[in-house]
C-alpha cells in the first residue's frame, strides 16, 4: 500500500482509474446486496403473510362456527327448559330468528325423540321443492312433520318472503323420521355438543357439516337441536382470503381430505347418502400433493419445498380441538408472487446502472482535462506560498466556478501570507496556516413525542399562598413529574413557571417513545393524586395537573449561539402538544393526547375520544383522546368495568359527531350523561350541541 501511494499519480488518469475502481465494486455491491436485501425481505414477507393468514384464518373459521354453535346450544337449553316448546309450531319462528342470525346456516332444526321435525331453511327459487318450484319471491320456508300415528308422515311447507310474509304452503306424504339421520344417533351417542363429518343434507340436497346438541326431559333424550353449514361456505372464505394471487388454501379432515379450497372445486361426491371426500394426493394438479407430502411430521407448520423448479411456502395447522373435528388448514404458496416484483427490479437497476457507469466514463474523460489542468497549476501556485519561494504567478481563469473561485482565494492567500509574514516569523504563520478550528450550532430532524403540564388555576394559587409554601407545593409538584419523566427515559426540556416541557425519543432513540410518555403521564397523575390526598388531609387545596401529548417529527439540537447554547426540540409538532394540553380546560380533562400519540402507541392503552379540533397554523382538524389508562404495567392503572363501559358510550357518540349527525350524537351524549351525569366531556359536548343549529356551534369550537 505504501509503494502505491509513493507514486505520484496524474490526476486526469487517476480520476477514470478511480471512478472504475472505486464505483464498479459498489455498484455491484449494491446490486447484490440488493438482490439479496429482496428476496430475504420478499421471504420474510411470505413467511410474515402465510403465518398471518393462518392466524387470521383459523380465529375466523373459529369465529364463524362460534356463533352457530352458541345458537344451537341455546336451543337446546330452551328445549331443556320448554320440553313441549317444540312440539307445535310456535317454534318456527324462534327457528326462523336463529336461521336469520348468520348468512353461513342454511338450515336450523330441532327432531323430537316422538320423530316429529321442524326446520326453518333458505330456500332457493330454482331448485323443486316436493317435485314443483316454490312460489316466486321466496326467501326461507318453515317446515314440520307431525309424529307418525302409523301412516306415512305428512311433510309441510309453508313459504315465507324475504319479509316473512306467506306466499304459498305445500304439502306431500314423506317417511322421513329425524331419528334414522345420522347426526340425531351420533348427537345422543355424544351426549352433548358435536360437529358432524360432511354429510349429505337430506332435506336440503347439500352436502356440509352439522352442528347440533341434545336436549333433555326427565333425564331422556327429548329431542336434538342442529344448523346446517354447507362446504361452499368455507371454500368461499378461502377463495375471498388469498395470501397471493398464486395462493391455493385447503381444508383437509384427519385423512387428508378436501372439505374446502380456494379454487372452490368440487372435490366431493354423494355417494348414496355418504359423502366422499378426494384426498389432497389425489387432486388433479399434482402440486398440493407434493406439498403434502413434504410437510414436516412434527415441529413447525411452515415449510419450504421445491416443484417444476419453483420454489414455494407452506402451511400445514391443525384448527382448534374445540370445534370438535380434527381438520388442518394446508396454504400452498408460490415465492414469485413475493420476489417476480423485486427480481425485475434488480434486474432493470443493473441494466440502467451498467448504462450509467459507461455515460459518465465518456464525460469524465472529457470534463478531466477541464479540471486537472487547473487544478495542477494551482497546486503549484500552493506550494510556492507554503515554501514562500516570493514567485508570482499570473492569475488563473477558469469555466468552472468552483476552480476560479479556488484561484481567487489562492491569489488572496498569497497576498495574506506574504503580507501577515511581514510582520509575524514565517514559522508562526505555517502554523497558524495549518491549524483547523470550527464550532458549529445545528441540530437534526426526528420523530419524538413531546411533552406539556401545567397546573389548574395557578395564578389564583400564588396570590392566596405565602411564597415559600407555593415553591414548596410546586416543588413536590415538579418532583413527581421529574421523577415519572425519568423512570421512563424521558428529557426534561425546562421548567416554565409551574409548566413542564420534556419529550422522548433523544438525545437517545426509543422505538416507544409514545408509550412511554402515555405511562409517565398516567404515572404523574397517580403521583398528583396521592400528593393531593396528603394536602387534603392537611386543609389544603389540591393542585389539578393538564398534561397534553403529542408524536411529530421536529427539530432537535443544540440551538443558541457560540456564547450560551440549549439542548431542546424546536417546531410545530411542540407549539401542537402545548395547545393539547391547554384544550384540557375546555374539556374538563387531565390528560389530552393526539391520534399520533394514540396511533403509535398501540391498543395497550384506554381511551376515549373527545372531539376534532383545529389547531392554528394547521388546516386539518386533529382528533384528540382522553387518556384514561393503560394495560400491562400495573393493575391501579388499568381501567375498571364503569371506566370501560364509559369509554365505550362515548366512542358510540363520537362517531355520530364525526359524521356530522349532530342530533344523533346529542342524542348519545346525554345516554352518556344518563349514567355518567358529572362526567365533563359529556357536558360540555351536551352544551355545544344542544343550540338549534349545533353544526355551526361545532365548527366554531373546531376553529378555535
Amino acid at each position: 500500500m505504501s509503494r502505491l501511494f509513493a507514486h505520484k499519480w496524474r490526476l486526469r488518469p487517476s480520476i477514470l482509474t478511480l471512478f472504475i475502481v472505486l464505483t464498479a465494486p459498489v455498484f455491484f455491491a449494491i446490486v447484490g446486496i440488493t438482490y439479496l436485501s429482496n428476496d430475504a425481505i420478499a421471504r420474510s414477507d411470505a413467511d410474515a403473510l402465510v403465518e398471518r393468514f393462518r392466524v387470521n384464518a383459523v380465529a375466523d373459521i373459529e369465529n364463524m362456527l362460534a356463533p352457530v354453535r352458541s345458537l344451537v346450544r341455546s336451543a337446546a337449553v330452551l328445549g331443556d327448559q320448554q320440553p313441549d316448546f317444540y312440539s307445535d309450531n310456535r317454534a318456527l319462528p324462534y327457528l326462523l330468528s336463529t336461521l336469520l342470525h348468520s348468512e353461513t346456516i342454511v338450515s336450523v332444526y330441532v327432531g323430537l325423540a316422538d320423530g316429529s321435525f321442524r326446520q326453518a331453511r333458505r330456500i332457493d327459487p330454482a331448485v323443486p321443492v316436493q317435485g314443483r318450484l316454490p312460489p316466486a319471491g321466496v326467501r326461507f320456508a318453515y317446515r314440520w312433520i307431525e309424529p307418525p300415528g302409523g301412516a306415512v308422515p305428512v311433510d309441510h311447507y309453508r313459504f315465507l318472503d324475504a319479509d316473512k310474509r306467506e306466499l304459498g304452503a305445500s304439502q306431500a306424504e314423506n317417511p322421513y323420521d329425524p331419528r334414522a339421520r345420522f347426526w340425531y344417533r351420533h348427537t345422543v351417542a355424544q351426549h352433548g355438543l358435536t360437529l358432524t363429518d360432511p354429510e349429505v343434507f337430506a332435506t336440503l340436497g347439500l352436502i356440509g357439516f352439522t352442528v347440533a346438541a341434545p336436549f333433555y326431559a326427565d333425564g331422556k333424550v327429548a329431542g336434538v337441536a342442529a344448523a346446517d353449514i354447507t362446504l361452499d361456505g368455507l371454500s368461499a372464505y378461502l377463495a375471498e382470503h388469498k395470501v397471493s394471487p398464486g395462493t391455493l388454501s385447503y381444508i383437509l379432515d384427519r385423512q387428508g381430505g378436501v372439505i374446502a379450497n380456494s379454487a372452490r372445486a368440487t372435490t366431493y361426491a354423494d355417494d348414496h347418502g355418504t359423502v366422499s371426500l378426494e384426498h389432497i394426493a389425489s387432486l388433479p394438479d399434482a402440486l398440493p400433493a407434493v406439498a403434502f407430502g413434504a410437510r414436516p411430521r412434527q415441529g413447525a407448520s411452515l415449510y419450504s419445498f421445491g416443484y417444476g423448479g419453483e420454489e414455494y411456502r407452506a402451511s400445514y395447522s391443525a384448527l382448534p380441538a374445540e370445534l370438535g373435528q380434527r381438520w388442518h388448514l394446508f396454504t400452498i404458496t408460490p415465492l414469485r408472487d413475493f420476489t417476480g416484483a423485486f427480481d425485475r427490479h434488480n434486474l432493470h437497476l443493473l441494466y440502467l446502472g451498467l448504462i450509467a457507469i459507461a455515460v459518465q466514463i465518456v464525460v469524465i474523460y472529457f470534463l478531466s482535462a477541464a479540471i486537472s489542468s487547473p487544478l495542477e497549476r494551482l497546486s503549484r501556485k500552493v506550494a510556492g506560498i507554503e515554501s514562500f519561494s516570493g514567485e508570482t504567478a499570473p492569475p488563473l481563469e477558469s469555466p468552472v466556478h468552483e476552480i476560479a473561485v479556488l484561484s481567487k482565494a489562492i491569489d488572496t492567500l498569497d497576498n495574506t501570507v506574504k503580507s501577515f509574514s511581514a510582520y509575524v516569523p514565517v514559522g508562526l504563520v505555517r502554523q497558524l496556516i495549518g491549524s483547523d478550528r470550527k464550532l458549529e450550532l445545528g441540530g437534526h430532524s426526528r420523530f419524538l413525542t413531546i411533552f406539556f403540564s401545567d397546573l389548574e388555576a395557578f395564578s389564583s394559587l400564588s396570590e392566596e399562598l405565602p411564597s415559600r409554601d407555593l415553591l414548596l407545593r410546586v416543588s413536590s409538584y415538579l418532583g413527581v413529574v421529574t421523577k415519572a419523566v425519568n423512570d421512563e427515559a424521558g428529557t426534561i426540556d425546562k421548567f416554565i413557571g409551574d409548566g413542564v416541557m420534556a419529550f422522548w425519543g433523544a438525545p437517545g432513540l426509543l422505538e416507544d417513545h409514545a408509550w412511554r410518555a402515555c405511562v409517565a403521564a398516567l404515572r404523574i397523575e397517580r403521583g398528583m393524586a396521592a400528593l393531593n390526598e396528603a394536602w387534603r388531609a392537611d386543609g389544603l387545596k389540591p393542585l389539578n395537573i393538564r398534561i397534553g401529548l403529542h408524536s411529530d417529527a421536529v427539530v432537535v439540537g443544540n440551538i443558541g449561539s457560540p456564547e450560551r447554547m440549549s439542548y431542546t426540540v424546536i417546531g410545530d409538532g411542540v407549539n401542537v402538544a402545548a395547545r393539547l394540553e391547554g384544550i384540557n380546560k375546555d374539556y374538563g380533562t387531565r390528560i389530552c393526547i393526539s391520534h399520533a400519540v394514540f396511533k403509535e402507541a398501540g391498543e395497550r392503552l384506554c381511551v376515549r375520544p373527545i372531539d376534532d379540533v383545529a389547531v392554528k397554523g394547521r388546516r386539518v382538524r386533529i382528533p384528540i383522546y382522553e387518556l384514561i389508562g393503560a394495560y400491562g404495567i400495573g393493575a391501579e392503572f388499568e381501567p375498571d368495568a364503569a371506566t370501560v363501559q364509559l369509554c365505550r358510550l362515548t366512542r358510540f357518540a363520537y362517531e355520530a359527531l364525526v359524521q356530522e349527525d349532530f342530533a344523533v350524537a346529542l342524542e348519545r351524549y346525554r345516554a352518556v350523561l344518563a349514567e355518567f351525569p358529572d362526567d365533563p366531556v359529556a357536558n360540555e359536548l351536551v352544551r355545544r350541541l344542544a343550540p338549534s343549529d349545533p353544526a355551526r356551534r361545532i365548527h366554531r369550537h373546531a376553529a378555535r
